[in-house]
């Protein structure tokens, strides 16, 4: 049964690398004891190689979150206005003439459900067309900055609709850091690279620290400023090997109490560009039983996934993990696509 399995994620794993969108990649596969596993790459990357893990930093920047929750200085119930001056705040969530900035909480930051813009995907001077012709970077009020130039797309709390914006993330980070007196790469080494012995994985805070490239369909771009200043929601570099570790720790409990997923189980359905991913408690979450399967599958993948072509998921039905990186930032669903194979096919 193991030998089919294997057989089965090389067969995935080779169609894939197959497509002309894909120049690099790797694959890391295995279940929570790690007495099955499985890694193959691709166009010279392997499991110890860098790559960017782009969104895929949400997790960490939750695990801090709710691992300061656990020592009590902090609450998901807290409102923003404690942490960020009003005049910051001003602007930032006006919707249909209602000013409704001051009442965000923490909760509707990590769950996407605050109705936030997110300046990453939205318009045509989007960051993420910006960033293809050029390297840039842009701190934490600049960001704030642009945010206020965009709509909201709901209010606050509107049932069962959920927006993916990286501001909200960009947020917690920001209360991370007051919150525990440190900088945000200070927090992660805290929370989570010493605990793991994670010494492969780093959020680059100067010019001297390595950022790997990045393909946009046909062409290498380099981008280390701009990765720098994604920060919270999307700056941190890693290994699959150590993202490995990372993703068994993070839904294994090591990190904090499992308690705290089961204590949190809203999950909310984004916006139709996401395809069909549901977004809770800091990571995302895709039911394999739906039209895209022709509800075929079972289960769901929890985890997340980067714009990068980072993806890192737990699949519980199985008792898989997938992580790996397919180095494309032209296709965003390609990773998920690619997972959702994956899952589909370790029956």
């Amino acid at each position: 049964m193991a030998t089919n399995r294997l057989n089965k994620l090389d067969k995935i794993f080779n169609q894939a690398t197959n497509s002309k969108q894909i120049h690099q990649a790797v694959l890391l596969v295995e279940n929570t004891s790690g007495d099955f596993s499985f890694n193959k790459g691709y166009g010279g990357m392997e499991v110890d190689s860098p790559m960017i893990l782009a969104s895929i930093t949400k997790l960490f920047t939750t695990t801090c979150i709710f691992a300061l929750q656990e020592q009590g200085k902090l609450s998901l119930d807290d409102q923003v206005t404690k942490y960020f001056d009003r005049t910051m705040l001003s602007g930032l969530h006006v919707y249909r003439g209602q000013e409704n900035s001051y009442d965000l909480t923490l909760s509707e930051l990590l769950f996407q459900t605050s109705g936030l813009p997110d300046v990453f995907e939205e318009g045509k001077a989007s960051a993420k067309n910006r960033v293809v012709d050029e390297d840039f970077y842009i701190n934490f009020d600049e960001s704030v900055a642009w945010v206020k130039k965009l709509k909201p797309h709901f209010l606050p709390r509107t049932t069962k609709k959920a927006y993916y914006s990286d501001i909200n993330f960009d947020m917690l980070g920001e209360i991370i850091t007051k919150v525990n007196s440190s900088t945000l790469a200070e927090a992660y080494k805290q929370f989570i690279f010493e605990p793991l012995s994670l010494s492969n994985t780093y959020l680059p805070e100067n010019e001297e620290d390595f950022v790997p490239n990045v393909y946009h369909r046909n062409k290498i771009i380099h981008r280390p400023k701009f990765i720098m200043s994604s920060g919270a929601s999307g700056g941190c570099i890693t290994t699959a090997r150590e993202l490995m570790i990372f993703i068994k720790a993070f839904f294994g409990g090591k990190l904090f109490s499992k308690d705290i997923l089961d204590k949190l189980p809203l999950h909310n359905k984004l916006q139709a560009s996401m395809g069909p991913i549901y977004y809770g408690s800091g990571y995302m979450r895709i039911p394999l039983s739906q039209l895209i399967t022709m509800y075929t599958g079972k289960g769901e993948l929890m985890g997340h996934s980067g714009s990068s072509g980072s993806f890192a998921f737990y699949y519980p039905f199985k008792d898989l993990y997938f992580v790996g990186d397919v180095n494309q930032l032209a296709n965003a669903s390609l990773p998920i696509r690619l997972t959702m194979k994956l899952a589909m096919m370790t029956k």
